[in-house]
């Protein structure tokens, strides 16, 4: 993990390229506007808008529960985004993950055509998410953790930070001494799909993917 960069570091062009401040948390409550948001445009990128029926309201009341502590169920990481540091915060005093912060260099400027909507707070903007829980591999006897979703937003991709969320999930693994970390990718996503075998992800053919939902599975839950 990289330190905060010095107050007196710029966004300004240095002779490394354009300079962002980055900073990984844990997600709260309030940010469930940007979630939402987040979570639609994923579903327009991967063509399942016809799936998407999460409202703000249904993920507020089911991946913020104040019984269960952050990495036990459902975790949200956030990745953010800022042309100045980071000031502390209460994040950084977190008992459950302290945020990882780095300074990223760039070889090109960007632009943020949708900063106002995913502003967080002043000169900060929410980039992606990784949403992930823990799972089980018996063969293993060992806990680990299942990738739901990550996202990061189109402005920002082919910057890395694809990557600095899966490996804060990772470290995160480690960490806890976990067996494995799981998820799915599209079969016709093959940025994707390179992106996941070049950071040692493996392909697993000899699975099928299934899934039971909807009127099947009220159907199949009333069967006696």
């Amino acid at each position: 993990m990289a330190p905060a960069a010095p107050p007196s570091l710029t966004p300004e062009t240095t002779p490394l390229g354009y300079q962002l401040f980055t900073r990984i948390r844990l997600a709260t409550p309030s940010d469930i506007p940007h979630i939402h948001k987040l979570i639609h445009q994923m579903a327009v990128f991967e063509r399942l808008t016809h799936l998407f029926s999460a409202t703000e309201s249904s993920l507020s009341a089911t991946l913020f529960s104040p019984t269960v502590q952050p990495f036990q169920s459902f975790t949200i990481l956030l990745l953010e985004a800022s042309p100045t540091p980071f000031p502390v915060s209460t994040f950084d005093s977190n008992p459950f993950f302290k945020p990882i912060t780095e300074l990223v260099n760039l070889r090109l400027p960007y632009e943020d055509p949708e900063r106002d909507t995913f502003k967080s707070m002043d000169d900060v903007s929410v980039v992606g998410f990784v949403m992930f829980f823990p799972n089980y591999s018996t063969f293993l006897g060992k806990a680990g953790f299942y990738v739901e979703n990550l996202y990061v937003r189109e402005c920002y991709r082919r910057m890395g930070f694809g990557k600095m969320l899966f490996c804060a999930v990772a470290k995160e693994a480690v960490k806890r001494n976990y067996g494995r970390v799981d998820w799915v990718v599209l079969d016709w996503n093959v940025n994707a799909i390179r992106f996941y075998e070049e950071m040692g992800g493996e392909v697993v053919e000899e699975y099928k993917f299934f899934r039971l939902t909807g009127k099947d599975l009220q159907a199949f839950g009333h069967t006696h």
